[in-house]
């Protein structure tokens, strides 16, 4: 074991040490001083850039929606929504940057990887161009009392045949994040891709006799958005559930389904009862008012701008875990959609708790969910940070949503074969509900005239969607609607 010490610049009069064992090293921070010292960004490492310009290059998202690919010269955002151009996660002008992990993969030589395998507190970034790299954690201004210690996060580097050094990351990753417990992959069917927020009882019901008239082997009914009145109050229903979800869990259950449930559970609309009864259990600015996620970040793709929820709240942490543990033990769920995570986790605003992180406060959120849930339950990230994340889901969708276009399908097989060492490693990797056929859209025209258009995605570009969900190896959840699938199609979604 090698034990590394050294300040990290003139102004921190903070200590970085480091104990490297094999390919792991730990990495923790230290005030000799005495007077308290705040830490931001912390400078693992500082030098020059070890690959000419022309070497192909893979970096990871903080957030699912986002990869980056290219060379050392040339390194670009490939998926739709970015870090920084989406979330408005800040970036130094004239550099590269990518999070947690950076793969180098020269066409003469070995592959080297270069990233962090835990994320306890703190987010690893990588930050380079073709002179100079930089490895950084961002310790968020937490402020480190006289002679007080931190463990920061372990890092690790690798170099050989690429699959073998991506197995090993995995496998360092596990020993800080130990992969939950699963006893199945799921499939199912998806509402969404069909119905959106639009959902009904009666469509549920419809599509659910279908399979089972059919005899396909989907086996939970995801209800997939749609059933709240507000972002916030999961345990409230529209008047299109007259029954309440305990009612359509049950015929759900009776039909010899499961069934499965959408939820954001980070995040609440202003028109909420949550925010309305409890608007100090969210994130705050610097006057001490909720901080609405527009005025720094994306503010959220329907009834925004939302308010982010702060885990580090117990009153928030009671009340996700009350949440879960009604939809568990009264509803009879036992899979859960997460959505909308990454507001948990966004790095912006100011905590309950003073010294946390954001990723404390997310993971400590998370810890609450799956105290309501149960770790015996499913628990599905989506539009999640991805290390945050680490530990804390059953499954982690790994790729953008589906649409019925072939641009898309395209745009999902590179995301989802680039996480593919994920999967049975870090959680089961979903690769979003595939999709066999067409679909009919409402159109209206500048007269107001309106008809119904389907769409054009031919035959052999849906078998792309197919190949690449069945390559994953992950999750297979169909987002058709059932009642007018073809049997041909019927084949195939019992294949999958």
């Amino acid at each position: 074991m090698n034990r590394l010490q050294f300040t990290l610049n003139s102004e921190s009069r903070l200590l970085l040490q480091a104990d490297w064992e094999g390919s792991s090293c730990d990495l923790s921070l230290h005030n000799p001083t005495g007077e308290p010292v705040t830490a931001g960004e912390i400078t693992v490492y500082s030098g020059r850039m070890m690959f000419q310009s022309d070497t192909p290059c893979y970096g990871e998202g903080y957030s699912k929606l986002a990869q980056y690919k290219g060379t050392v010269g040339d390194f670009t955002m490939f998926g739709k929504h970015g870090d920084h151009e989406h979330y408005r996660l800040p970036v130094k002008e004239g550099w590269n940057q990518c999070y947690n992990m950076l793969l180098f993969t020269p066409a003469v030589g070995e592959a080297l990887l270069l990233g962090f395998a835990s994320c306890h507190r703190f987010g690893g970034i990588f930050r380079f161009n073709k002179e100079q790299l930089h490895i950084l954690l961002n310790c968020e201004d937490i402020v480190l009392q006289p002679g007080e210690t931190i463990a920061l996060e372990q890092f690790f580097m690798e170099s050989g045949d690429k699959n073998k050094v991506l197995e090993a990351f995995g496998e360092a990753i596990c020993k800080n994040h130990p992969m939950l417990e699963i006893k199945e992959i799921p499939t199912g069917w998806c509402s969404w891709l069909v119905y959106g927020p639009n959902i009904t009882e009666q469509n549920i019901c419809a599509n659910m006799m279908a399979i089972k008239e059919r005899g396909l082997a989907l086996k939970y009914i995801q209800i997939d958005d749609g059933y709240q009145p507000h972002m916030g109050d999961w345990l409230s229903v529209t008047d299109k559930f007259n029954g309440g979800i305990r009612k359509i869990c049950a015929v759900i259950k009776k039909a010899g389904f499961e069934p499965a449930i959408w939820v954001a559970p980070f995040i609440a609309e202003e028109g909420s009862k949550l925010f309305g009864e409890h608007p100090d259990w969210f994130v705050t600015d610097g006057e001490g008012k909720p901080l609405a996620s527009d005025r720094v970040s994306f503010g959220g793709w329907r009834c925004g701008p939302w308010y982010m929820l702060d885990g580090t709240h117990p009153g928030a942490r009671a009340y996700l875990t009350h949440v879960f543990r009604v939809m568990k033990e009264e509803w009879g769920i036992r899979y859960f959609k997460l959505d909308a995570n990454m507001w948990g986790a966004l790095p912006f605003g100011r905590h309950h708790e003073k010294n946390r992180t954001c990723i404390e406060a997310y993971r400590m959120g998370m810890e609450a969910i799956l105290e309501g849930a149960g770790r015996d339950s499913f628990l599905l990230g989506c539009n999640a940070p991805m290390w945050p994340s680490l530990g804390l889901v059953h499954g982690m969708r790994v790729t953008n949503d589906n649409s019925r276009s072939y641009e898309r399908f395209y745009s999902l097989a590179q995301e989802c074969f680039h996480r593919n060492w994920q999967h049975n490693r870090l959680w089961i990797n979903d690769p979003d509900a595939f999709v066999l056929e067409n679909h009919e859209k409402e159109m209206v025209d500048p007269a107001g005239r309106r008809s119904l258009v389907k769409g054009k995605v031919t035959e052999d570009e849906f078998l792309l969607c197919a190949a690449y969900v069945l390559a994953s190896g992950g999750m297979a959840l169909s987002g058709d609607d059932i009642t007018k699938q073809t049997r041909e199609n019927d084949i195939r979604t019992s294949k999958l």
